[in-house]
């Protein structure tokens, strides 16, 4: 097809962005058809803002049999992502999901199937793997140039929220609003990272989170998690909106050295040889294998939200690899949903999680949550939260 047509389900913070994007010409082979959302507010946006050839609805299902779109993007609240791309899929349309995948794997899970059956393009809007630095750091650990990992370490901390953040709305922080804190609604993108640059899943995960540590809050604002990996390496993931000044710091250890990601930049202490050669030949008792610091040169510019948008128009037109293929959503959200099942049980909790028995306790978190208004309501209600942070 010449141009592919887009809807949008979820006219907030980023489905608005991303409207724009599309009307003003940046996205190549795309054309924005139609909007949807259920506020009458955003119809009088769209009146003022968009061509008036842009359709608008109030019901997702009146936009997905009109026939006026070929694909959609889904930027409505979390919760409603797999449903949303479920429903699409039974129309015969592409899909594109803002991040993250869902809440809880059982339901991403069936989102995925439908995807498979339906044959037709699924992406999610992952815009960090189009980050040159991420991008040379799996490039360096898929090409053995690191050596076999053996450690992973991220501190993520540098996600300062203040009360009044969490006062701004009360769907805000709360088991029904958002379906978790740090780890859903600022942690996707490092989650997905974490798998994806080391081309593995942790087989364990041991997590405590802290619920309303920093903040008056009903879920997490504090979490360390210790992960084991099929290979016998570990990995340890630290994340917070509680601290200021906050950290960044990715660091990966390998049979070759380290490589550490932070403020930008990456550094490379890579040894002259491999450790276990080293010490196969090694006869002295306090000698180190050769080591050469390095700062590994970045090349190329993160395209982001447009990079994954253009892509997956590509995909549909050219029959593209993806960057950020849909299915693999579900890959970050189990490390967080393992996250959540390890500190309600206090104890391990292995990969592939028990998909039913975290939705139990998801549902037990949800029926005493601060929200009390009706689905229905919240949906009304809520702005875009993927993208608020």
């Amino acid at each position: 097809m010449e141009q592919v047509r887009v809807g949008i389900i979820g006219i907030g913070n980023m489905g608005s962005s991303h409207a724009l994007t599309l009307v003003q010409g940046h996205i190549k082979g795309a054309v924005l058809a139609a909007v949807c959302d259920a506020r009458d507010s955003v119809r009088e946006w769209a009146e003022k803002t968009l061509p008036q050839d842009v359709l608008f609805y109030k019901e997702p299902q009146e936009m997905y049999q009109s026939g006026s779109i070929d694909a959609v993007l889904v930027a409505t609240p979390h919760y409603h992502h797999a449903e949303q791309a479920i429903l699409a899929f039974r129309h015969g349309l592409h899909v594109l999901i803002e991040k993250p995948a869902g809440v809880y794997t059982k339901q991403v899970r069936e989102m995925n199937e439908a995807a498979l059956g339906s044959g037709k393009v699924f992406s999610i809007m992952y815009n960090q793997r189009t980050n040159p630095l991420y991008i040379k750091l799996k490039d360096l650990i898929s090409s053995g140039e690191l050596g076999e990992v053996r450690r992973t370490n991220w501190i993520i901390t540098n996600w300062y929220r203040s009360q009044s953040y969490y006062d701004s709305g009360g769907w805000r922080a709360t088991w029904a609003g958002e379906g978790g804190g740090v780890l859903i609604n600022q942690d996707p993108h490092q989650l997905d990272l974490w798998q994806w640059t080391i081309g593995m899943m942790p087989k364990r995960v041991r997590a405590f989170c802290s619920f309303g540590k920093y903040r008056n809050i009903e879920v997490e604002d504090d979490v360390t998690a210790y992960v084991e990996y099929e290979n016998g390496a570990t990995g340890v993931f630290v994340t917070t909106t509680g601290e200021a000044p906050g950290t960044n710091r990715f660091e990966i250890t390998g049979d070759r050295g380290k490589i550490v990601i932070e403020d930008g930049k990456m550094t490379f202490w890579r040894l002259r040889e491999l450790e276990s050669e080293f010490n196969k030949r090694n006869t002295t008792a306090f000698a180190q294998p050769e080591c050469w610091k390095t700062e590994i040169p970045i090349t190329g510019k993160e395209t982001g939200h447009l990079g994954i948008i253009q892509n997956f128009i590509d995909a549909i037109r050219e029959q593209k690899q993806l960057i950020a293929p849909g299915e693999e959503g579900i890959k970050g959200l189990t490390l967080s949903n393992a996250m959540y099942l390890s500190t309600w049980t206090d104890q391990w909790v292995d990969l592939p999680i028990d998909e039913d028995q975290f939705y139990e306790q998801l549902q037990e978190k949800i029926r005493s949550s601060q929200i009390k208004k009706s689905e229905e309501q919240a949906t009304k209600e809520l702005v875009d939260l993927s993208g608020t942070y």
